[in-house]
């Protein structure tokens, strides 16, 4: 039994397959319309997935949507009344899509698949869609599932338990309260977009102190011993449909907010520190909350929703250990929506039997196209591109061009389902070179020079490089680099005598993996295994005969405001446009200077809008 999940009409829009609760495909719109965070109905990734599970939507036993309109209408309707005179706006932003699009798209999905009376359509709720999705591919036969985003419908975080086949709702908190919208509110207020620059605010925060926490909690927040918490209202707009903060949260934090592009000061900086620290502690009194009053004999938690790519709060929860074991959905966003939707559905109204993996049944999140070797070669001999075929030997030569520091594209196996690059479609780099973050920030990626970047390590070797202790297959866990490989290194008194240039703070060596190396030791880690990802683990292990390394810099195949690559066009377009080195195509490596001199009609870069 097929059965499709569609998240789609507000941002990161996807689509998936499953059958019998078995995922078979899942993956996300920008990914084939180049449009970043596309929001518009996944058309090509639903015929991505119709294709990839040799399928016509004939076959289709249901199609659920992620979000349930009439409860979206019910909450829009009701923020216009209570804005009262002041709901123009709120009424004008979302008019369109809400009786346009979200209304009807049961409609929309007979025009994409074709009527058939035989196939169900149904809709659940948002919130539910994230739990399932954090609940059923993870392998616990019973866990504690918390749910945090922006808000969908009316909830804006959930508690719940999953037991094998069923998920109850225990607890939520409902907009305009939200930690999502408040997290949002300072990335706007910072200068970052919003949906999108979210992890560049938790990126910045370990260079600021959090010397606004105390005025935040006073004047912003109530927050509760359970995590619960009431906003004050006063100081956002975001619940009139404008932007997220206004004048008094100018004037409470000493000036307008920063515009995007623009110096990023301390101010910035210690604001950032200061909403990290209130998130977790107010993800850690929620977690500590759920236990004591659901988790009673579980010592499992799971976790989905936006809020929960906020790695550094994960590895807060981690280290807690209230919870035993935590497992996140990589896709924890609205795109992961259409895989819980759909599995919900498979459980929750088909009755299938769930079978738990010991592992997790996420297939390490490795859920989208893949290209052959003769659609490579087909592609490179067409446009005349000059390539090497190494087949086995393709490990060993990726390893000697990483130890000799050269940034690799790597494009193999199946795309990534979620936000985070784990091999397929990465960048890959020495993460023992002292200038390798600023290559890749200023001369790959065009982004902004104080973002950090991810490792990736080899299973059996983390705890020789950071201070973990388990498997963090996904990227969403973060943790410090072991105490015995750091530099000495006085941040406070780098920003000072730098006057807050962090450029010049990145460049300092502060562990002997600098690349991966955030300015306060921490990493977002990536666990490496033969089982999930063998050509991924061959290379790194490979890099680690030649150098005793078992480490490498691990980050999107992309640049910045551009979704990741999904063809092998894509990936050699990229490889083209910027000072990558070496690219390859499974089994085929292609180097820079041998490529015929690139031409563009058009600045590439206007096409990407920046995040």
């Amino acid at each position: 039994m097929y059965i499709l999940g569609i998240s789609a009409l507000y941002h990161d829009s996807a689509a998936a397959l499953i059958s019998d609760g078995d995922i078979i495909a899942a993956a996300q719109e920008e990914r084939f319309t180049r449009i970043k965070h596309d929001w518009h109905l996944p058309e090509n990734a639903v015929d991505y997935c119709l294709k990839e599970g040799n399928i016509t939507g004939a076959d289709l036993a249901a199609v659920v949507f992620y979000d349930n309109p009439f409860k979206t209408l019910d909450r829009y309707m009701k923020n216009i009344l209570a804005a009262g005179a002041d709901s123009r706006d709120v009424i004008n932003r979302n008019f369109d899509t809400m009786f346009s699009e979200k209304m009807w798209i049961h409609k929309k999905v007979d025009t994409l698949l074709g009527v058939n009376s035989n196939r169900k359509f149904l809709v659940c709720e948002h919130h539910i869609s994230h739990a399932a999705s954090a609940f059923y591919p993870s392998p616990y036969e019973k866990a504690v599932i918390l749910t945090l985003d922006g808000v969908g419908e009316w909830a804006t975080t959930t508690i719940s338990i999953g037991d094998k086949e069923k998920i109850k709702i225990k607890e939520e908190l409902r907009f305009p309260h939200s930690l999502g919208l408040l997290y949002s509110a300072f990335t706007y207020f910072c200068g970052f977009k919003v949906n999108s620059g979210d992890y560049k605010f938790m990126g910045l925060a370990p260079y600021g102190e959090p010397i606004y926490e105390d005025l935040i909690r006073e004047k912003l927040l109530d927050i509760k011993e359970d995590g619960s918490f009431e906003m004050c209202l006063d100081y956002f707009d975001y619940q009139y449909g404008r932007t997220m903060t206004n004048k008094k949260m100018e004037e409470l934090f000493g000036g307008p907010r920063r515009e995007p592009e623009s110096e990023i000061t301390k101010r910035e900086m210690d604001i950032a520190a200061s909403v990290q620290k209130i998130t977790e502690d107010i993800i850690l009194r929620m977690t500590r909350h759920a236990k004591e009053s659901y988790g009673g004999g579980i010592d499992n938690l799971v976790l989905a929703g936006g809020v929960a790519l906020n790695c550094v709060a994960n590895g807060k929860i981690k280290k807690s250990g209230i919870f035993k074991n935590i497992w996140i959905q990589p896709a924890a966003g609205d795109a992961g929506g259409s895989l819980g939707c759909a599995l919900y559905a498979a459980y929750g109204y088909f009755g299938c039997e769930r079978r738990v993996e010991s592992d997790d049944s996420q297939k390490g999140s490795y859920l989208g196209p893949k290209f052959s070797n003769v659609e490579i070669k087909n592609y490179l001999n067409k446009n005349g591109y000059l390539y090497h075929e190494l087949g086995d030997g393709i490990y060993r030569k990726i390893a000697e061009e990483l130890a000799d520091e050269k940034v690799i594209g790597l494009f193999q196996g199946r795309m990534e389902f979620g936000p985070r690059a784990l091999g397929n479609r990465s960048i890959i780099a020495d993460a023992r070179s002292e200038t390798m973050q600023v290559k890749l920030n200023q001369k790959i990626k065009y982004r902004e020079s104080f973002r950090p970047f991810a490792p990736s390590v080899l299973r059996e070797d983390v705890e020789e490089y950071f201070e973990l202790y388990d498997d963090s297959p996904y990227m969403l866990l973060t943790a410090a680099v072991g105490r015995n490989r750091r530099n000495a290194f006085e941040l406070k008194e780098n920003l000072k005598k730098y006057d807050g240039n962090m450029l010049e703070i990145v460049k300092k060596k502060r562990s002997d993996i600098p690349a991966v190396t955030h300015v306060d030791y921490s990493a977002r880690v990536q666990t490496v295994s033969k089982e999930k990802n063998p050509y991924f683990y061959e290379v790194i292990n490979e890099f680690k005969k030649i150098t005793g390394c078992s480490v490498v810099v691990n980050t999107s195949f992309n640049v910045r405001g551009e979704p990741i690559v999904c063809t092998p066009q894509e990936a050699y377009e990229c490889f083209m446009r910027t000072d990558m080195d070496v690219l390859v195509l499974e089994d085929i490596l292609l180097k820079k200077e041998e490529q015929p001199e690139w031409y563009e009609n058009e600045n590439w870069k206007e096409r990407y809008e920046l995040d």
